[in-house]
């Protein structure tokens, strides 16, 4: 298998025939190579090796300015110190990296090898393996790999450091840096005498002049805050460097306002031949990475969020924020614990790309269902109940492993003696654990898991309000003839009271339909219940025939009725499908909002009448509204346009541009759009309606039964006369003209006061229908006798019919049929 460069990156020739791990290592290879420089590619470089090769330590040497000496330039992992790891080798000698750098070969040994070589005899007790390969740059240097694995790399682990030794390469010396010029952020302290030489920069951070700072450490450790100058010590002193790299961040005192804080990343590089050891490194404002704030101060921000947070997902939202930014991690999921399942409730990146394989297998709509099953490790640490950390190249099962390559912090969420859930913290690139970390991760843990108990509960009686308020309400819109129908209703999420908020469509005869809104006064289980009352109410007289006028005021004296002390407000509109007019009536409520064809929009004035409730005897009069095909009627209610700090003019104004700015062919996403900004301590209710006209207008006549002797055969001319203007062929007469004479007797001999005869066609169909001021409906015989006088009409009426049946109106009854025609 060979491998070549391209671009800064490594790319494989036999991608295809190489397992997942190494195909990892070479895709985060060439994000690293190929991405700028910002000063730390070679330690990311070397960092791989902890990932993907499972090593515990790596280093890269490099040959010195006499040729003879391989010196460590840089590494990454645990303390060198652990196995013996000196700073520099002889080139000459028998060490694996000084044999690598002769041989121009890899060198893999095993814990009896590695005891053997003579450089090497200053280790610990124990077995592990090591490996030593040649970089390919040309330079001569050397990379080390050392595992605590008696049996060493594995195949695709050797592969992996293969591509490492193409990828790495070591740095040149620049002019600079051989002259003794310092770039503007970075120092050099000499551990021996304390001498310090600082870059302009990191002068100018801790508030000095270059002709004020006289060379002593003491001096820049003098205006940092006292509490953070042990951790700075261990970092001075060279007892304490006991591992290569060190990186934190402390405060350094300002003339005025709160502390700065300031990044600290350092590297020991030992001394020899007359030189003393040297700890180099650069100095950063870390204002943009961490805010002034200490830990403590982070835990109480974290309990100030989850005490205002009153859902799940803001819950969630919240301890993401206070965690993922300070620990640099580069992703969180958390989860609430159902039963012996997690649901996933945030995932921070969201996108499934970001997340391991597994984990997308189970994505179920926004978020996927944590594969428990698949984790044993994080069962167990549930169990147990503590925070779990791993570091970098811990052998986990994949939905772990993926999910922080570089460490893993899983963090149960306790809450009153069980487990609320669990946090994962993932990092791709290696990250070490402090002491602060740890304490923030179990703080943080406490606080979530209570915060996530109270949520739980409250989603729980919300969603239950939820539920009930919507069995109040329609569960679908019909399907209107020249119109189409939206609706939305968000509940308030101040509390956990069921709101009054109603809308509905109520279909009419005549291709009329009835559009509705309303609100009852308060929010309480009494307000949910008159609201469902009010809305059958309403339907009931609307299909009864009556007015608009008449419909509200029975709902009005229906409610003033009922003794409550609460009222209601209400819209109701009459639209006629067929002419394109609409009657308004208002009863203390919002006018509609018509948006027109040409996208301008329009608040009609519309006369109004007190809140249903208030006054017994109140007039309601109607307004008219004239529509064009294309038309948007909005109803909502104030909940959306009325705020403490916002007139309810200016929320309509508001709101009818929101209207205008939407597209009437997508009324779905307008209403999104409309509530997007709503304001959820009221419960909101909203309905829009797009009048189109319709494509066929039925033809309609009407007429008066006078009671005569002769009203049946005057029924019998008006209907043939009527449909030979319309066209009917005479096939069908016949039919339609015994209905008709049944029907009209009926209404004659059962009945007393007016009948009227009305016929209407569209689409090939006939309706025949009849009223009179009876409520009783006619009654189909279950049988009848052959010496019976009377019962045979309804019968022939059903065999001549495709439909038939009887309906209430205003102060009596209808009876139709339909018959459809041959053409």
């Amino acid at each position: 298998m060979s491998h070549k460069r391209c671009n800064g990156g490594v790319v494989s020739e036999g991608a295809v025939e190489r397992g997942r791990g190494t195909l990892r290592a070479e895709g985060a290879l060439n994000a690293i190579t190929s991405a700028p420089d910002t000063g730390d590619r070679l330690r990311r470089v070397l960092e791989q090796a902890l990932v993907f090769a499972g090593a515990a330590f790596v280093a890269l040497y490099a040959q010195g300015a006499d040729r003879g000496t391989l010196r460590l330039i840089e590494s990454a992992g645990v303390p060198r110190t652990l196995f013996g790891v000196r700073d520099s080798y002889s080139a000459a000698g028998d060490s694996p990296v000084a044999e690598a750098h002769r041989g121009a070969r890899p060198v893999w040994l095993g814990p009896e090898e590695l005891a053997e070589a003579a450089e090497s005899r200053r280790v610990r007790s124990g077995g592990f393996s090591a490996a030593a390969l040649p970089v390919h740059d040309g330079s001569g240097g050397c990379l080390l790999a050392v595992t605590e694995r008696p049996d060493g790399f594995g195949t695709e682990e050797r592969k992996s450091l293969e591509l490492i030794a193409e990828a790495v390469t070591c740095p040149v010396p620049t002019e600079a840096a051989a002259a003794g010029v310092l770039p503007p952020d970075a120092f050099s302290l000499a551990m021996d005498t304390g001498r310090v030489e600082v870059g302009d920069d990191i002068l100018r951070l801790f508030g000095l002049a270059p002709d004020e700072f006289d060379g002593k450490v003491e001096t820049l450790l003098g205006l940092t805050v006292p509490e953070d100058l042990p951790s700075l010590m261990s970092v001075v002193e060279a007892d304490h460097m006991t591992i290569d790299d060190r990186e934190l961040e402390f405060r350094v005192l300002q003339p005025s306002g709160p502390p700065k804080w300031l990044r600290l990343q350092g590297r020991l590089v030992p001394g020899g031949e007359g030189r003393p050891a040297r700890l180099l490194g650069t100095v950063a404002d870390a204002s943009t990475l961490r805010p002034d704030v200490t830990d403590v101060a982070r835990v109480q921000r974290l309990a100030a969020a989850l005490a205002t947070a009153g859902t799940v997902r803001d819950v969630s939202q919240a301890v993401v924020a206070a965690l993922r930014r300070p620990l640099r991690a580069d992703r969180i999921a958390l989860a609430e614990l159902e039963n012996d399942r997690l649901v996933v409730t945030v995932l921070d990146p969201p996108e499934p790309e970001a997340w391991p394989e597994l984990w997308r297998t189970e994505w179920r709509t926004e978020w996927p269902d944590a594969p428990v099953r698949a984790m044993p490790t994080l069962a167990a640490a549930l169990r147990d109940g503590r925070a779990q950390i791993w570091p970098a190249g811990t052998s986990l099962e994949p939905a772990l492993a993926d999910v922080g390559p570089g460490g893993l912090a899983v963090l149960p969420l306790p809450a009153a003696g069980r487990m609320a859930g669990a946090c994962l913290i993932g990092w791709d690139t290696p990250h070490e654990f402090g002491p602060d970390e740890r304490a923030l991760l179990t703080a943080s843990a406490g606080l979530a898991g209570q915060a996530l108990m109270r949520a739980h509960a409250f989603d729980a009686e919300h969603e239950l309000v939820g539920m009930l308020q919507r069995q109040l309400l329609p569960r679908r819109l019909p399907k209107l003839p020249g119109a189409v129908a939206v609706a939305r209703y968000l509940p308030s999420t101040a509390g956990l009271e069921l709101g009054g908020d109603w809308y509905d469509v109520i279909p009419l005869p005549d291709n009329h339909v009835a559009l509705v809104i309303g609100d009852v006064q308060g929010h309480s289980a009494g307000a949910a219940t008159l609201m469902g009352q009010m809305r059958t109410a309403l339907r009931a007289y609307a299909v009864e025939g009556h007015p608009p006028d008449v419909v509200v005021s029975h709902a009005n004296r229906l409610l003033t009725d009922m003794g409550t002390d609460l009222f209601a407000t209400c819209a109701y509109v009459d639209l006629d499908m067929e002419e394109g007019t609409a009657w308004c009536v208002r009863a203390g409520h919002l006018p509609p909002v018509l948006r027109h064809p040409d996208g301008r929009t329009e608040i009609p004035e519309t006369e109004g009448g007190p809140p249903l409730g208030v006054v017994t005897q109140a007039d309601f009069p109607m307004s008219p509204l004239r529509l064009g095909p294309g038309t948007l009627i909005a109803l909502t209610t104030d909940g959306l346009v009325e705020s403490p700090d916002t007139d309810i003019d200016d929320g309509m104004d508001r709101f009818a541009h929101g209207l205008a700015a939407g597209d009437p062919a997508h009324l779905g996403l307008i209403a999104d759009a409309l509530l997007g900004d709503a304001r959820r301590s009221d419960d909101v209710a909203l309905l829009l309606v797009r009048y189109d006209g319709m494509a066929v207008r039925p033809l309609r006549e009407s007429w008066t039964v006078w009671r005569v002797p002769e009203a049946v055969g005057h029924a019998r001319r008006f209907t043939r006369r009527t449909l030979r203007t319309w066209g009917v062929p005479r096939d069908d007469l016949d039919a339609v003209l015994l209905v008709v004479s049944e029907l009209v007797t009926n209404a004659l001999v059962h009945t007393d006061g007016k009948v009227r005869l009305d016929l209407t066609l569209v689409n090939g169909r006939l309706r025949v229908a009849v009223a009179d001021a009876s409520p009783r409906t006619p009654v189909k015989p279950a049988g009848i006798g052959w010496e019976a006088t009377g019962g045979r009409g309804i019968l022939l009426v059903e065999a001549m019919s495709a439909a038939w049946g009887a309906l209430p109106v205003s102060g009596g009854k209808q009876v139709w049929s339909e018959i459809p025609l041959s053409r």
